[in-house]
């Protein structure tokens, strides 16, 4: 498959008539070939009308056929081949391996979305059977969850498949039944290309409408903000910086018909190593974690940005271990050029701050848009009362907190914002302690973890990977995970409706083969 420059609106393959741009290789800082064709005003209209127009036969296809589509997607993003994964290292700098690791995580979350359409648990099918005796009657009432409709996504930096064109927002939203309509991140642009054109490719060999499917690219504040704004746009899904999430937010507020937008932003996910687990192996530990902080060049929204421990004679045998290990790890290329400048900002920022200091840094500067890890470390009462040391470095940077007593890392946990994440390596010394901090963290995290690191995110039924702003824009929902479909629906309630027009999922006859809540008992289809 050739990278033409082209877009995606509905069946057309486009060229955007709004001027051009080009993709970067933040290795060599060189621009890449060819030349992509930037959207209109009327391109995104165009895609939105389509995606409205398709979304009532779309919704209303067989669960089945919705469930081949998504696995058909997956099979077509396979079918590139080599060619994905070295325009996608090209464009991002990341390794082969890496991105093989992405793809099949990207083909994984497909899957297991086709498992819950197939599931159809997500309906959440109820009946309630009228009541004529009873004073007052009760009528008979049916609920189940309804598609909310089209859906835009923004493609986000750091994960040029999993989190872009066909990825956790995209996979769950056409499992929900809505059309997508996706911005292309300006990061990966022949990434997003090639992989636009596989679930174009998909759509086709599944007989999916026109409309279910188109892949915009364009400037942010441009087509970006006309995406949002559009009215037949229903809710918005985005991964990426804290001003870009809510911005959108504004956008999407300020409309006619305000819509939800489910903005992944901001996190530094604390780790808290309690004294028994340092006692047991802080060296360990320490090693864990610098791994844990420079995997991709810290470029992931779990990296570990805060360290709390408590001040004594182990958590300095943490901070020696970690700056061995730290000054040891070589510079990583970032993921752009923006994203590396911020990065030496923060940290030049940082490095100026009262009552901070430097514990190591990475041992070479490297070439292109390669950075240094860093580590710093303050006192609790320091970090409290700096504001600054509360924002997100996104990169390999991460700040140890050392705390007097207990209660002062209750207090360091209390004074965090929201988080993605939240870690304690703790053993059975540190029951009390780690019991104490749990309430607080979970106000504070979307995931509590133990004795572990907060990089990985496993595609599962269980996970949550969202969390209180400003991790993200809705505390209530998770990007990641079987119930990220739910961003996508809402609840309709079908009283006394003439049984032939009731929809099959709640049918009497149970037609789907669901399992449902009925009189308030939970009924299993035979």
């Amino acid at each position: 498959m050739t990278i033409q420059g082209e877009m995606i609106i509905g069946r057309r393959v486009v060229r955007g008539g709004a001027g051009t741009t080009r993709a970067f290789n933040p290795a060599t800082r060189a621009q890449m070939e060819p030349a992509f064709g930037l959207a209109t005003e009327d391109d995104v209209a165009a895609a939105c009308t389509l995606a409205d127009q398709a979304f009532d036969t779309y919704r209303n296809l067989p669960l089945e056929q919705r469930a081949r589509f998504l696995e058909t997607i997956a099979d077509r993003i396979m079918d590139i081949g080599p060619a994905l994964i070295e325009r996608a290292s090209a464009e991002s700098g990341l390794p082969a391996a890496r991105l093989e690791g992405e793809r099949g995580r990207t083909c994984n979350q497909l899957r297991l979305f086709a498992k819950v359409v197939r599931d159809g648990y997500f309906l959440e099918a109820t009946l309630d059977s009228a009541m004529p005796q009873r004073t007052p009657p009760r009528s008979d009432l049916r609920m189940r969850k309804i598609p909310l409709g089209p859906v835009a996504v923004f493609g986000a930096s750091n994960f040029p498949l999993a989190f872009s064109v066909a990825g956790g927002d995209t996979a769950s939203a056409l499992a929900a039944g809505c059309p997508v309509v996706v911005k292309a991140h300006s990061a990966h642009l022949g990434t997003s290309e090639l992989v636009g054109k596989a679930v174009r490719q998909a759509a086709e060999d599944c007989g999916m409408p026109e409309g279910v499917f188109s892949m915009l690219i364009g400037e942010g504040r441009v087509a970006g903000q006309a995406l949002a704004a559009h009215p037949a746009i229903k809710a918005v899904g985005f991964t990426g910086s804290r001003q870009g999430g809510l911005a959108l937010v504004r956008t999407a507020n300020a409309r006619k018909e305000p819509i939800p937008v489910y903005a992944e932003m901001s996190s530094i996910n604390p780790v808290f190593v309690l004294p028994g687990a340092l006692a047991a192996g802080g060296a360990k530990l320490a090693q864990g974690f610098v791994d844990s902080l420079t995997l991709g060049v810290g470029q992931f929204c779990t990296n570990p940005g805060l360290v709390i421990g408590l001040a004594g004679t182990d958590l300095d045998a943490f901070r020696a271990s970690a700056a061995a290990a730290l000054a040891a790890k070589g510079a990583g290329t970032m993921l752009t050029a923006g994203i590396h400048q911020a990065y030496v900002d923060a940290v030049g920022r940082r490095h100026g701050l009262a009552g901070v200091e430097i514990v190591a840094q990475g041992s070479a500067e490297g070439t292109g848009c390669a950075a240094q890890a860093a580590l710093y470390a303050c006192d609790a009462a320091t970090y409290i009362a700096s504001p600054a040391l509360e924002e997100e470095i996104f990169g390999p940077a991460s700040l140890l907190v050392a705390c007097r007593d207990e209660a002062e890392m209750l207090a360091v946990a209390r004074h965090l914002e929201g988080q993605l994440t939240a870690t304690v390596h703790a053993t059975g010394d540190d029951r009390e302690l780690a019991a104490g901090l749990l309430p607080t963290l979970e106000r504070k995290a979307g995931r509590v973890l133990f004795n572990g690191f907060p990089t990985g995110v496993e595609v599962s039924h269980a996970m949550v990977h969202g969390g209180p702003f400003p991790a993200t824009s809705d505390a209530r929902s998770t990007s990641v995970g079987a119930t990220a479909i739910e961003r996508f629906l809402r609840p309709v309630c079908y009283q006394d409706v003439p049984a032939d027009l009731l929809p099959e999922a709640l049918r009497d006859d149970n037609p789907l083969g669901l399992a449902r809540m009925v009189d308030g008992s939970l009924q299993v289809a035979k």
